[in-house]
């Protein structure tokens, strides 16, 4: 048991605090296999509920000849006897056998079918603060450190003693699944023709060694973390660290730069992996990896200036080829990066588990960086370590072919990406709440009023609710798009200046309140998106002609997620971000502070309707004219009450 844990029990005495801590161990474990069990299942919505919240999300975002098309699809789709109520019985039947009826569903739809490289399209990442190393030397003590926070957090994780985390926002105080935290260390995600496959070593056996993987120059190198079944400290992985960029700067033994096959799209990764396998020395080496804990990444100076955009391209593509983008392996759920330049963070595959459980790890890992003192041990006290392995590989021509073509397209998909990190200093959610709004309803509300003056319309945008309150929850869908908020854009941007501000702030209160409504159905499992996901997936298991509500224009529509949006708050100076998720469309991801919220807008060079500069401008304008209205609402009331006050003193 290692001190850092005895010490944050607040135990002084080994003997006692031993004991006394695997009391709290085994009590925090009862606790949670009692909320597990008590964990409702998620709920499947009434289907006349869900089909008319359908038409309600759809009916102004398309032509009214559309809208009455899909409308009749719709309610022949849920009459009585129809196609609808045989597949709802059928999903009933699913939750009553399942200990959550939507996970695979939801898994596969999501990411595991999804055929785009994993960089940029799919995998979100937690940008640190710019680090400042002295020398290269420094940069490592850095990494060693992060490696014990893992290790850590890892323990706290394999001893079931994280505390539950309970609800925040909207019905705060509920308990939420812990089992996202059980994947962060043991996922891996592998390439398939089709479709991919998520492992998860639950309870590996003891015997498999644990080991980090090591990335440093492109080459990967094995660094096991217990030897002799003692854990390293903190001078010794430094020691180790420092083998391993010896060994990397060794020209000779340089190999060709295999992780940027991982950055490739999942059919083309698929099929160079299946090449790979051929030979045993690639299959020993792919099984190493695929057993890891995580992978840490020494990047090599950018050469760029570290502003929070640049950090965040780098932690999204590596720079590409030329710079740190074959020092990866996008499957292994964790990547830790540590740029010799300070540019550090974290890179993760999402199938595992949502951005709570990322921000909370981190926040972790970075408390432990900063907090406590350095272990660096006596150099006495360093043991006769096995030196870390090179892991090696072997190609023919038609692998090379395959690393050429990654990179390629990798460098593409640098190119295309624009981004922009935005600091928005003039106010944050203290202002947001003292006009008795929900914060992130304001922000939703906020960036549907910066698309709208961008394209003068509305369009399909995804916000993703956390569905942990039940077992195995993972995530349902926010429709921001709301009625509501499009009568409010309109009163903003109406040119006649026909609407007084009391009918605007009633505007933003109505759309504020219809987007707090649907986030708490949402998360109490009440929105559409899982559920008609079901539907089609139940009508395709029973080998059934895919019904008409699933051809309709309006719903393909209403899935293309032009606007994919995402809070993803932090306690520590840190920020999340990830590209768009389709070519024309935004990524805007949210930090909301007390006092600023940083948004980090993603697009495409390549769509000509799209440009992040352009939509972090009239963000921050719309945020800014909403401040304005609260202002003069604000004013406006306040005269009122000192009128009544003073005639009433008549």
């Amino acid at each position: 048991m290692n001190k850092r844990l005895k010490t944050s029990f607040g135990l002084a005495e080994p003997k006692a605090g031993l004991c006394f801590l695997m009391k709290s161990f085994i009590y925090i474990n009862l606790l949670v296999f009692f909320l597990h069990q008590v964990l409702p299942k998620v709920p499947v919505p009434p289907l006349k509920q869900t089909l008319d919240t359908y038409l309600k999300c759809v009916q102004h975002l398309v032509k009214e000849e559309q809208f009455k098309k899909t409308k009749a699809i719709v309610e022949k789709f849920g009459a009585p006897g129809g196609v609808g109520e045989v597949l709802q019985k059928k999903l009933l039947e699913r939750r009553d056998k399942t200990t959550n009826w939507v996970y695979d569903y939801w898994l596969e739809d999501m990411y595991l079918n999804n055929r785009l490289a994993l960089p940029v399209n799919s995998s979100p990442v937690m940008v640190f603060p710019k680090q400042t190393f002295r020398d290269h030397k420094d940069a490592l003590r850095f990494a060693a450190r992060l490696i014990r926070g893992v290790l850590e957090y890892k323990a706290l994780i394999d001893a079931r003693a994280l505390p539950v985390d309970f609800a925040r926002g909207q019905l705060a105080g509920t308990p939420l699944c812990m089992e996202q935290y059980y994947r962060l260390f043991t996922s891996y995600r592998y390439p398939g023709l089709k479709t991919d496959v998520l492992k998860v070593q639950m309870n590996a056996a003891s015997s498999v060694p644990e080991h980090i993987i090591v990335a440093c120059k492109n080459q990967f190198f094995v660094l096991d973390v217990v030897v002799n079944s003692k854990q390293l400290n903190e001078t010794e992985i430094l020691s180790q660290l420092e083998k391993i960029t010896k060994m990397a700067e060794n020209a000779e033994e340089r190999l060709p730069p295999v992780g940027i096959l991982t950055s490739d799209g999942r059919t083309e990764w698929a099929q160079a992996r299946d090449a790979l396998i051929k030979d045993q020395t690639n299959r020993d080496s792919l099984a190493l990896i695929e057993s890891c804990m995580c992978v840490v990444c020494l990047d090599e100076p950018s050469g760029l200036e570290p502003r929070d955009t640049t950090r965040a391209l780098l932690m999204l593509h590596g720079g590409g080829r030329e710079k740190n983008g074959a020092n990866r392996w996008y499957d292994k759920s964790m990547q830790f990066v540590v740029g010799m330049d300070g540019v550090c963070g974290v890179v993760c595959d999402h199938s595992p588990f949502e951005g709570i459980v990322l921000v909370q790890c981190s926040e972790y890992v970075m408390k432990y960086i900063t907090g406590s003192p350095s272990k660096m041990a006596r150099a006495s006290s360093i043991r006769e370590l096995p030196p870390p392995r090179r892991l090696l590989w072997k190609f023919n021509p038609h692998i090379q072919g395959h690393l050429a073509a990654a990179g390629d397209r990798l460098q593409r998909l640098v190119n295309n990406l624009d981004m922009d990190v935005f600091k928005f200093k003039v106010y944050g959610k203290e202002f947001i709440k003292k006009q008795k709004m929900s914060p992130d309803a304001f922000i939703q509300v906020a960036l549907q009023l910066a698309f709208f003056k961008c394209s003068g319309r509305l369009v399909s945008t995804y916000e993703s609710a956390s569905i942990r309150r039940f077992q195995e929850g993972r995530v349902d869908n926010i429709r921001s798009a709301t009625p509501e908020a499009l009568a409010f854009v309109k009163s903003m941007t109406d040119e006649r200046a026909t609407f007084t501000d009391s009918e605007k702030m009633k505007r933003l209160r109505d759309a504020i309140n219809a987007q707090t409504n649907y986030t708490i159905a949402a998360i109490t499992g009440m929105a559409i998106d899982n559920h008609l996901l079901g539907l089609l997936r139940i009508a395709k298991e029973l080998n059934m002609e895919k019904p008409e509500i699933f051809c309709d224009e309006t719903y393909l529509a209403s899935n293309q997620f032009i606007l994919s949006t995402s809070q993803v708050p932090t306690t520590v100076e840190m920020f999340c971000c990830y590209g768009p998720v389709v070519p024309n469309g935004y990524g805007a991801c949210y930090n909301p502070q007390s006092d600023h919220i940083i948004f980090c807008v993603s697009s495409f060079w390549e769509n000509t309707g799209t440009s992040s500069a352009v939509f972090v401008k009239v963000l921050n304008e719309g945020l800014l004219e909403i401040r304005d209205l609260c202002n003069r609402g604000s004013a406006a009331a306040t005269k009122l009450a000192d009128c009544s006050q003073g005639s009433s003193g008549h």
